[in-house]
């Protein structure tokens, strides 16, 4: 049975969707006023992973994944680019999707965009100051009142207290609370505005992801994802606006993902430590970043290199090189009584987890290049399609792979940091990973030799 991480309750759960076969799950997209990054990759890829998962264990699937297409920055970008702020969010709408598809994201179930669903928020607004949990400010914005939710705070496990206590709330007179967050802003010259009871103005960030929910998924539904960014404030606004207003539960199951981290901080565009995906993809496949995302676990910190990158390359070109000389039918089905697919399924159950799930895929390719076993080959182009991997032509993905040169580029402090690693997974029990390692370097030139006093290395 299909175990979840659920970020409420802080545990593994056995997850059961509302509906027998069914599955309904809602993902915060992207704010649209520049490239996205490798953490919004990241989000791409790992919920992408989850639904075809999800799919593959028999759920018909409803996914959904908001636009942010009015907001702050996005106002602020265009009048720094001097276009119209459809102009900006639409190329880079495009830009999104393009980056998506290169990485093997498959499209959602629908893809709403904040602007076409203000009539909804404005709804669940008046739901809220009718029911004395929001109210209007001198200043005109419309704010919710914190402290008249009880349940604030049950997401992040913060009190009022607490949050209070915290700096991450700045000051604001017009607040009842410091900790009220704004559903509705009044208008300022030259931005767009709505008409609304409360006078012209545009909607707040929060609100527009509770509101786009219920119009697809209902007042209540199986999954909610994101990063892990997104837990407070915004995924706890939205529990306090959605059961606020319905005084219904909201979520079921709460994910997010972690962080990609360089030098260990988080990737963001506020730190200026970000790299966007087409950069990325001037030096490395496609895939390289897909299988760099999914072989550590989502819950888990990525952390980025090109160090890490290069590893990948070098782990995916092994699976690349077991498949090369196989001819393969597209209609072929999975057999999970297999062992191996069996192992692979477990690792799926387990909370999605990729690293020990893409562990079977190595040990397959061990087999298949000891064997030469078409069975096993098929089983691990199967498997890996699961995971959206191995589906090119290894012929034509190979012709990218590393030449001999490929050695003078691996370091020798990279070739140590490796060696740390396997040591590491071979401490902890995580062979396949070990094994996985010590066959990357072979791949790269490198000789391993262990021994009593350590291990020592040379060039092939």
């Amino acid at each position: 049975m299909l175990k979840i991480y659920n970020t409420l309750i802080r545990d593994k759960q056995n997850f059961v969707p509302l509906t027998p076969g069914r599955v309904t799950i809602y993902v915060c997209g992207m704010t649209v006023y520049d490239f996205c990054h490798l953490g919004h990759a990241r989000v791409l890829v790992v919920f992408d992973m989850v639904v075809r998962w999800l799919r593959v264990s028999g759920f018909e699937v409803t996914y959904v994944r908001n636009v942010t297409d009015i907001d702050d920055k996005i106002i602020q970008r265009a009048l720094e680019n001097n276009e119209t702020i459809k102009l900006l969010t639409e190329r880079f709408i495009a830009a999104m999707e393009q980056d998506a598809a290169i990485l093997g994201v498959d499209r959602p179930t629908y893809e709403p965009r904040a602007t076409q669903f203000v009539e909804n928020m404005i709804a669940m607004i008046q739901k809220l100051v009718n029911r004395s949990l929001a109210y209007v400010a001198a200043n005109g914005d419309v704010y919710y009142a914190v402290h008249r939710f009880p349940g604030y705070g049950k997401l992040s496990g913060k009190s009022l207290d607490d949050l209070r206590a915290g700096e991450r709330v700045g000051i604001d007179t017009n607040k009842k609370d410091p900790l009220d967050f704004v559903l509705w802003k009044s208008a300022k010259p030259g931005e767009p505005s709505w008409e609304s009871p409360w006078g012209r103005g545009r909607p707040g960030w929060h609100i527009e992801c509770s509101a786009m929910s219920e119009h697809y998924l209902g007042k209540q539904f199986d999954i909610h994802g994101g990063g892990q960014d997104l837990q407070f404030p915004h995924h706890e606004n939205e529990i306090a606006q959605s059961e606020g207003a319905h005084d219904h539960p909201f979520v079921n199951y709460w994910m997010h993902n972690g962080f990609v981290r360089i030098d260990s901080e988080k990737m963001s565009k506020s730190l200026g430590n970000f790299f966007t995906v087409r950069e990325v993809l001037k030096n490395y496949q496609p895939e390289v970043v897909r299988f760099f995302i999914l072989r550590a676990h989502y819950r888990s910190p990525l952390n980025y290199s090109d160090q890490h990158l290069r590893d990948a390359k070098l782990a995916l070109d092994r699976l690349y090189i077991a498949l090369k000389d196989f001819e393969f039918v597209d209609s072929s089905e999975i057999d999970w009584t297999n062992e191996h697919a069996r192992a692979f399924q477990f690792a799926m159950n387990d909370d999605f987890n990729t690293p020990e799930a893409i562990a079977v895929l190595f040990e397959l390719a061990s087999i298949v290049n000891k064997t030469r076993s078409a069975l096993h080959a098929t089983l691990l182009k199967l498997l890996g399609g699961v995971l959206g991997l191995l589906q090119q032509s290894p012929h034509l993905y190979l012709q990218h792979a590393p030449d001999s040169s490929e050695t003078e580029r691996i370091s020798a402090e990279q070739i140590e940091q490796m060696i740390q690693q396997r040591l590491k997974a071979r401490k902890n029990g995580h062979y396949a990973e070990a094994d996985t390692i010590r066959q990357n370097l072979t791949d790269a030139g490198i000789i391993l030799e262990d021994s009593p006093q350590g291990t020592t290395w040379r060039r092939n």
